[in-house]
């Protein structure tokens, strides 16, 4: 298996430790006047989604994890599982709405395509992209004197809520960013 070294170490690198397959978040080489150069990091853990610091000297070595990640399709929520399937070979898994994540799972429609990255052959997480567009199935009226600049919420056909400006009307398609959570622009 690959080796990642403190020389190596960088935002976006995946390492594994103590077992569980880790992103590197920030990266801070650090050369003092007296002593080795070391690197001081943030690492997210791709499983739980936890984020710790962590100091690597010169020496240290990480493994590099294994990690597949395939484009599979949302296809419904049977109640206790989201059920996925692979486009290219029909197979289906199950993931628990704890291993999706709630910020993911509120931007989710039936057939769309998502991410899913297996560590060890085992499904850990799911990435869907960072623009979306989503229809608008509940929003309030608008009224005479409504200010240009203002916000009010609407109901996505997902299921999530997002602050739209006043324009915005109930059927409408608007494109969201599933990240920030915000409305970015009404879709062409």
């Amino acid at each position: 298996m690959a080796t990642i070294g403190m020389g190596d170490i960088k935002k976006g690198a995946r390492l594994e430790v103590t077992g569980n397959p880790y992103r590197v978040v920030e990266a801070h080489h650090v050369k003092p006047g007296k002593g080795a150069a070391f690197v001081r990091m943030k690492i997210k853990n791709l499983q739980t989604g936890k984020v710790i610091e962590k100091t690597v000297h010169a020496g240290d070595k990480f493994e590099v994890p294994e990690l597949e990640q395939k484009t599979m399709q949302y296809l419904y929520d049977d109640g206790e599982f989201l059920q996925f399937m692979d486009t290219t070979t029909f197979d289906q898994i199950g993931l628990t709405h704890e291993q999706v994540g709630k910020d993911t799972f509120d931007y989710m429609i039936d057939g769309m395509e998502a991410e899913i990255l297996f560590h060890s052959g085992k499904a850990i997480s799911v990435e869907i992209p960072q623009t979306i567009t989503l229809t608008v199935v509940e929003t309030p009226p608008n009224f005479k004197g409504d200010s240009q600049g203002g916000k009010k919420p609407a109901t996505l056909d997902s299921g999530a809520v997002v602050q739209v400006p006043f324009f915005i009307l109930e059927g409408q398609k608007i494109v969201v960013d599933t990240v920030e959570g915000k409305y970015l622009e009404k879709a062409k």
